[in-house]
């Protein structure tokens, strides 16, 4: 019997036209075109709730070659809008297929990653089994994510707690699974709550500590985090990661930027300016925070590009990075220990 070919295209709101193959869900997608250059951790990248608003290119040539294994998977469900690949293994396709996600293979991603790398700027984009000007049309309607809050829910409605040991408390705006995971491994209670508490709520946890963690977005557009943050500061240790970051660095009254084309795989080097020793550091993010002329003492910085990677005070912390290593490298994850360590010294 011969196998129908879904022909399909994904294209850019520049017009670029990207021919290839649907091998997940009927339909269309759309969304800020962004690329991963990690070799592995595919179900970590696509329910990372990072990828919201994003479609995610994956430029390694080959996903899906070790199967799918569900404790990986970093949300309960697919995040990105879309997925592009060079080439895509069965069971991967089918597990797409399965989540309702519209994905494509045989695109020549080299191409598509070099043209989003040289456009200088975020490219909306749609993809699926449409004609290219319907699917422009749907790219140009998408709104940009700068500015917006996002519209779909994330992060738990009631709070609950992990592990055991002294307290710290994670502000969830879309963290992913395996930051709990990691500071409870470190013999740590942690107690996650909704992203939407105020800093009277979050306090009256009785936290050692408190971690904003990892999401979505535009830092810029989240206020009332950013307010949190700000009334959060002083009252506990307090620590970020990746946009709890960039809501710290706002909160202390730095400035955040979008990025030409983000921060996205298992490979970026980073500079412990403290330790002076280079780290391998997963990376997910399109926004950064900017400390030139502020006397916020910076600790890491990108070898890629030079942008703030780390910041820190009497009492906090945080990194842009991702230490989880979740699917690695394993360099970063001692932050978790400084967490522990001051969560166990701390007076609460």
């Amino acid at each position: 019997m011969q196998i129908r070919m879904r022909k399909a295209h994904l294209v850019l709101e520049d017009g670029a036209v990207f021919p290839g193959v649907a091998v997940g869900a009927p339909g269309i997608a759309a969304g800020e075109a962004c690329f991963t250059t990690a070799m592995a951790g595919y179900e970590e990248a696509v329910t990372d709730p990072s990828y919201i608003a994003q479609v995610l290119v994956f430029s390694y040539p080959l996903i899906g070659n070790y199967g799918v294994d569900a404790s990986r998977l970093e949300a309960d469900r697919v995040q990105c809008e879309g997925v592009v690949m060079r080439r895509a293994r069965p069971a991967w396709s089918a597990f797409l297929t399965e989540q309702g996600v519209v994905a494509l293979e045989e695109v020549d991603t080299r191409r598509l990653v070099r043209h989003i790398r040289d456009a200088g700027t975020p490219l909306r984009c749609a993809l699926g089994e449409a004609d290219v000007a319907a699917l422009r049309a749907r790219a140009l309607d998408e709104p940009p994510i700068d500015g917006r809050p996002l519209a779909r829910h994330i992060g738990p409605d009631d709070p609950y707690s992990i592990g055991s040991g002294p307290r710290v408390t994670l502000v969830d705006l879309g963290c992913k699974r395996s930051i709990p995971r990691r500071l409870a491994q470190t013999g740590l209670e942690v107690h996650i709550v909704p992203g939407t508490w105020d800093a009277d709520a979050i306090m009256a946890t009785k936290p050692a500590a408190v971690l904003i963690g990892n999401g979505p977005g535009d830092p810029s557009a989240l206020t009332g985090a950013i307010q949190t943050t700000r009334d959060l500061l002083g009252r506990t240790p307090l620590f970020g990661i990746c946009l709890g970051h960039q809501l710290l660095g706002l909160a202390l009254g730095l400035e955040t930027f979008k990025l030409p084309f983000g921060h996205r795989g298992a490979n970026h080097p980073v500079k412990d300016l403290d330790r002076g020793r280079v780290l391998v550091t997963v990376q997910n993010h399109g926004y950064a925070v900017r400390a030139e002329g502020s006397d916020v003492r910076v600790t890491h910085v990108s070898l890629n590009d030079g942008t703030v990677e780390g910041i820190a005070g009497p009492d906090f912390a945080s990194v842009q990075f991702h230490p989880e290593a979740a699917p690695g490298p394993l360099d970063a994850l001692p932050f978790f220990d400084r967490i522990a360590e001051r969560c166990r010294s701390a007076q609460t």
